[in-house]
C-alpha cells in the first residue's frame, strides 16, 4: 500500500514515521524565519528614517549602505560556517547563531547614531551567512530521500514568512516594539530548536554510531530499523575518513566541478533576478510607480503572495521535479520584468500612465509567484543534494559566499542602476539575465529528484544507473 510499509511483518505509516523529521525542521528554520526578518527590516524601517522628523535621520547614501552591510556580513558568516559545523555540530553551531543576531537586535533598540546601525546589521549578517550554510545543511541531513525536496523547501518558505512578517510588524508597530518581536522570533528558535536531535550523518562522521541511532529512532520513529542507512553513512565516512579536502581538489574532480557549476550558477542567478533589490526596495518602488496601491498595503501583498506560493513549491517541488520548476520560474520573472521595465520607461517618456497603474503590483506578484515556486527554493536544495558528506560544508560556504556576495552588489548598486541608467533599464537587464538563467538551466543543472547522492553522483561522473523507487 502506497504510504506504508513493513517493518518484521508490521506495517508503518511513512507520515507518522516522518513526523519528527519536520518538526526538526520547522524548528530549525524558526531562525530562517529571523533571517527573512531581518532581511525584509529595511523595506517598512528605511522610509520612516529618511523622514525629517524621524528621531534618527539618514540620508539615502546611508539607508544603502543599512540594507547592503548585512550582505557584507553575511559573506563573513558564511565562509567559516562549514568548518564551524564540523567542529561543533550542525545543531550547536546553529544554537551559537542566536548571539549575533540577539545583540544586533539590541543594538537597534538603542541606537542614537546611524554608525550603531550600521554595526547591528553587519553583525546580523554574520548570523544571516552562517543560518544560511547550516539550516540547509542540517535539514538535508536529518531527511530521507522521499521527504528531502518538501523539507528542503522549507527553507525558503520560512524565509517568505519572516519577510511578510516584517512588512506588516513593520507597518503597525513603532520602531523599537518592532525590533523587539524580530529578537523574540530567535529567542523561540532557541528554545524549541535545543530540544532536537543533532544531525546523524555528523555524529556518524565523529564514530559516535551509538548517538547517531539515537538520533535515527526520533526521526524516523522507534519502529523503524535504521540499520542499511547508518551502514551507508558509515561507508561515506568511511571513504572520506582522514581526507581534508580543497576548493583546489574539488576544481581537480570532474563531478565537483559539475555540481559546483550547477549549484553556484544558480546562487548568481538567484540574486542577479534582482529579487533583494526588490524585497528591499518595495515600498519606495511602488511610491515612484505612482500606483494607486498605497505602497505598504501593495508590499505587503507581494511579500504574502511569495509566502503562499513558496508553501505551493514545498507541496510540489517532490512531485514536478528541480529542472522543470528552475526553468518555468526563470522565464516567467524574465517577461515579468520587461512588463515592470515597459512601465517604467512610459512612466519616463511622460506618457499617460493612469490606465496602467495595476502593472507595477502585477508584475511584481507575478515575478515573486515565480521566484517562490523555482528561483527561490530550488538553489537551496541543490546546495545540499550534490555534494557529498566530505565537501559539502566547504562548497555550500563558498555557493552561499558567493550569494551574499551578489545580495550586496544587486542591492548597492541598484539605486545607482535606477539613477543613471533609469529603471527601465534595470529591470530589462534583469530580464535579459533571466533569460539566460532558463537556458542555463536547460543545459548544466542535473534533475535530483527522488535520487539518493550515489544516484546523482554517476549522472555528474557521466554514468547511468537505475534510479530506485521512492516510497
Amino acid at each position: 500500500m502506497e504510504g506504508t510499509g513493513m517493518i518484521n511483518g508490521s506495517p508503518i505509516h511513512q507520515e507518522s514515521r516522518k513526523l519528527w523529521q519536520y518538526l526538526a525542521s520547522i524548528s530549525a528554520c524558526l531562525l530562517v524565519v529571523g533571517i527573512g526578518t531581518a532581511l525584509a527590516w529595511t523595506s517598512p524601517v528605511l522610509p520612516q528614517l529618511y523622514k525629517p522628523t524621524s528621531f534618527m535621520v539618514l540620508s539615502q547614501d546611508q539607508g544603502s549602505w543599512v540594507s547592503s552591510l548585512l550582505a557584507l556580513g553575511a559573506m563573513g558568516g558564511a565562509l567559516p560556517a562549514g568548518a564551524m559545523a564540523d567542529k561543533l555540530g550542525r545543531k550547536k553551531s546553529l544554537l551559537l547563531l542566536a548571539a549575533p543576531f540577539l545583540l544586533s537586535w539590541l543594538i537597534i533598540l538603542v541606537a542614537s547614531q546611524y554608525w550603531l546601525i550600521y554595526i547591528a546589521r553587519f553583525l546580523v549578517g554574520l548570523g544571516v551567512g552562517a543560518g544560511c550554510v547550516l539550516g540547509p545543511t542540517y535539514i538535508n541531513e536529518i531527511s530521507e530521500v522521499s521527504t528531502r525536496g518538501t523539507l528542503g523547501a522549507m527553507f525558503q518558505l520560512f524565509l517568505t514568512v519572516g519577510i511578510f512578517l516584517a512588512f506588516v510588524l513593520g507597518s503597525v508597530l513603532s520602531y523599537t516594539i518592532f525590533a523587539l518581536v524580530c529578537a523574540l522570533i530567535i529567542v523561540a528558535f532557541v528554545a524549541s530548536f535545543y530540544w532536537m536531535p543533532e544531525s546523524p550523518v555528523w555524529l556518524v562522521g565523529k564514530m559516535r554510531k551509538q548517538d547517531a541511532s539515537m538520533a535515527m529512532s526520533v526521526l524516523r520513529g522507534d519502529v523503524y530499523d535504521p540499520g542499511e542507512e547508518l551502514e551507508e553513512m558509515q561507508r561515506d565516512a568511511d571513504e572520506n575518513a582522514g581526507k581534508n579536502t580543497s576548493f583546489l581538489d574539488m576544481l581537480k574532480s570532474r563531478p565537483d566541478r559539475k555540481a559546483m557549476l550547477a549549484s553556484f550558477g544558480m546562487m548568481f542567478f538567484q540574486q542577479a533576478s534582482g529579487v533583494n533589490a526588490v524585497i528591499f526596495y518595495t515600498v519606495m518602488i511602488f511610491e515612484a510607480s505612482g500606483s494607486s496601491m498605497a505602497p505598504e498595503l501593495a508590499s505587503i501583498l507581494v511579500a504574502l503572495v511569495q509566502l503562499v506560493m513558496s508553501g505551493v513549491a514545498a507541496l510540489i517541488v517532490d512531485r514536478a521535479g528541480r529542472k522543470p520548476l528552475l526553468m518555468i520560474s526563470t522565464s516567467v520573472m524574465s517577461v515579468s520584468l520587461v512588463a515592470l521595465g515597459f512601465y517604467f520607461r512610459q512612466k519616463a517618456s511622460n506618457s499617460d500612465v493612469s490606465s496602467l497603474g495595476w502593472l507595477p503590483l502585477t508584475s511584481l506578484i507575478l515575478f515573486m509567484v515565480a521566484f517562490s515556486i523555482g528561483l527561490g527554493p530550488v538553489p537551496w536544495m541543490l546546495m545540499g543534494e550534490l555534494f557529498s558528506a566530505e565537501t559539502k560544508a566547504l562548497a555550500s560556504s563558498v555557493a552561499v559566499t558567493l550569494n551574499w556576495f551578489m545580495v550586496f552588489l544587486v542591492t548597492k548598486s541598484f539605486p545607482a542602476m535606477n539613477l543613471n541608467l533609469g529603471t527601465d533599464a534595470t529591470f530589462w537587464i534583469f530580464a535579459v539575465i533571466m533569460a539566460g538563467a532558463t537556458a542555463f538551466t536547460q543545459f548544466l543543472v542535473p534533475e535530483t529528484k527522488g535520487k539518493s547522492y550515489n544516484e546523482i553522483l554517476a549522472e555528474l561522473e557521466g554514468e547511468h544507473r537505475p534510479i530506485k523507487a521512492v516510497p
